[in-house]
């Protein structure tokens, strides 16, 4: 049986929800922080591209969160972090959430995206090897796990290091 996920952005009712996602997909608290951090500063949070999947009653079983960083004083879209409950990863509500995540991003206009994340996952949604683009993290980092997609090459695609939200502390 297939689950049919639907996604929306975010509300200030699914924080907690949100939240709970996040602390239950990972291993320590340090995600769900940072969702709450990223949240709570104007300069990374963008309405609209928090977004929830739900599963069919409703419930919200998977996040996906676009927030600003810049390249070369550029600004561009981190997609950090992604979380499915448990019980519901490998059903697609996750890929339901970051596909909803990027459409959510064109549609505001936003030229390019970057994740560092797993290199067998990401390039399902067109995700690249960053370093194609000149784009580096300020750390050290596998080059197959630092990403990026164009989504609207009118915007030019900016080289150089990446500088994340205060939240991310890097």
């Amino acid at each position: 049986m297939s689950t049919t996920w639907t996604t929306r952005p975010e509300t200030p009712e699914d924080a907690a929800a949100i939240r709970g996602i996040n602390l239950a997909a990972f291993p320590s608290a340090e995600e769900a922080d940072l969702v709450d951090a990223l949240r709570a500063d104007p300069d990374a949070w963008i309405d609209g591209l928090s977004l929830v999947s739900r599963a069919p009653d409703g419930t919200p079983a998977g996040h996906a969160l676009l927030t600003r960083c810049h390249i070369d004083g550029r600004p561009v879209l981190a997609l950090a972090p992604c979380a499915v409950l448990p019980a519901h990863q490998r059903q697609g509500a996750g890929t339901a959430a970051i596909c909803a995540a990027l459409d959510a991003a064109r549609a505001k206009g936003e030229g390019l995206v970057v994740v560092l994340g797993h290199p067998d996952y990401y390039p399902r949604f067109g995700f690249v090897p960053a370093s194609r683009f000149g784009i580096r993290a300020p750390f050290d980092v596998p080059d197959e796990a630092l990403m990026a997609l164009v989504l609207d090459a009118s915007h030019g695609v900016p080289s150089g290091v990446i500088r994340y939200a205060t939240a991310f502390g890097i």
